[in-house]
């Protein structure tokens, strides 16, 4: 395997003890959760239990009932405002967010005549809180922010918008997507009313797993209905928790992976994770300055960012270089929007695009010295 730098997408490699997990469940359990009382059910009840519990200890929320499975992070966020948001009303969110969270918002400002307000930032993606506020309308029904930016690496004030939520009684939704694992959650002192994660990138866990925290008690409309194994004469779907935003059969095996991955991060300590990244990032930037031609955009202290690295070579292509880095140097990175057009716009690359290398636990300053080599090297072989 050569040098993978494409965390920010999905995490590899997996602990092994994850990829065991998994595999001891599928030949020795092999059941569905809920739907049994047989001992295999029961088993697999108690492994989805103790990952629900888990993360609700890892996001220190307050009841594990609602922690609440889906199958990535896109559905999380597709449940919450489509949930949340009726005709007519007003959503704030970032100049930096993912397709995940400008798609529905565009769609329901198409369908339900929603309307949305994007707060301002710089171009390194810096934003501030009090933009925020100055934004919010007597119909504004939601706030929602990415924690981290997936191109730009930025970590945004979640804690301080959070308390001008609180303050106007708004519920706030925070995406994780490249923050959970890999930098400190705290839902309470956060202010995090409801925090949407995924499971397979720093939480290290199989795709095909993901979830939301609900830390309010805003009234958020299913936006599916099934099958639930309880309550089956009910010919509505159950309005208690988790089984309200959970109907179907669950990917258990990938659950079952992901609690694994949640133990393994626990006894890490999310607090080690981010130091031991810290310094890969503050080494990666002090290295990928010294390519001729570089842009590198965002900011360039390690503490404002998360393992997101995205910069340009002058005059060259960067679909072309990032070909040239799989194909002779065995080296894995991301090049193009990232599905995040409107962080482009911010940084200025909305018609180029950009190469992105995001540093994951299991980087080394290795890795980056291999890259930053190639990059030179393949910039004085285009000279």
């Amino acid at each position: 395997m050569g040098v993978y730098l494409d965390n920010a997408a999905t995490s590899y490699p997996k602990p092994d003890i994850v990829i065991d997990k998994i595999s001891d469940f599928m030949k020795n359990i092999g059941a569905t959760a809920g739907r049994g009382a047989y001992k295999s059910a029961i088993a697999a009840d108690r492994l989805i239990f103790d990952c629900r519990n888990n993360l609700c200890k890892l996001f220190n929320g307050k009841d594990p009932s609602r922690v609440i499975f889906t199958y990535n992070i896109t559905d999380s966020l597709n449940i919450i405002i489509n949930g949340i948001l009726k005709p007519g009303d007003h959503v704030i969110t970032s100049s930096l967010e993912h397709n995940s969270v400008w798609r529905p918002l565009n769609i329901l400002k198409r369908d339900r005549n929603v309307e949305i307000s994007q707060t301002p930032c710089t171009s390194e993606g810096i934003t501030k809180p009090e933009e925020v506020e100055k934004l919010i309308r007597e119909n504004t029904r939601l706030i929602v922010f990415t924690h981290a930016s997936n191109v730009l690496g930025t970590i945004q004030p979640i804690r301080e918008i959070g308390a001008l939520a609180k303050k106007h009684n708004i519920p706030f939704l925070v995406d994780s997507a490249q923050t959970a694992g890999a930098y400190p959650i705290d839902v309470q002192k956060d202010n995090i009313d409801i925090l949407a994660f995924t499971g397979h990138k720093s939480l290290f866990g199989p795709t095909g797993t993901g979830g939301f925290l609900l830390n309010c008690s805003s009234n958020i409309k299913p936006l599916k209905s099934g099958g639930t194994g309880v309550d089956s004469k009910n010919p509505y779907q159950p309005d208690f928790f988790p089984n309200k935003f959970e109907p179907g059969t669950l990917n258990v095996a990938g659950i079952v992976g992901l609690g694994e991955a949640i133990k393994y991060i626990s006894n890490l300590g999310v607090e080690n994770i981010r130091a031991k990244e810290d310094k890969i990032i503050e080494y990666a930037l002090k290295k990928l300055i010294q390519v001729p031609g570089i842009c590198i955009y965002g900011p360039r202290d390690p503490k404002k960012i998360v393992g997101v690295i995205s910069f340009n070579i002058k005059g060259m292509s960067g679909e072309e270089i990032a070909f040239k880095l799989d194909q002779e140097y065995d080296i894995m990175l991301r090049v193009g929007f990232h599905c995040a057009p409107t962080a482009h716009k911010v940084m200025g690359t909305y018609e180029t695009g950009a190469m992105r290398i995001s540093i994951g636990y299991f980087n080394t300053k290795k890795d980056i010295d291999i890259l930053t080599a190639a990059l030179k090297d393949i910039v004085k072989n285009f000279n």
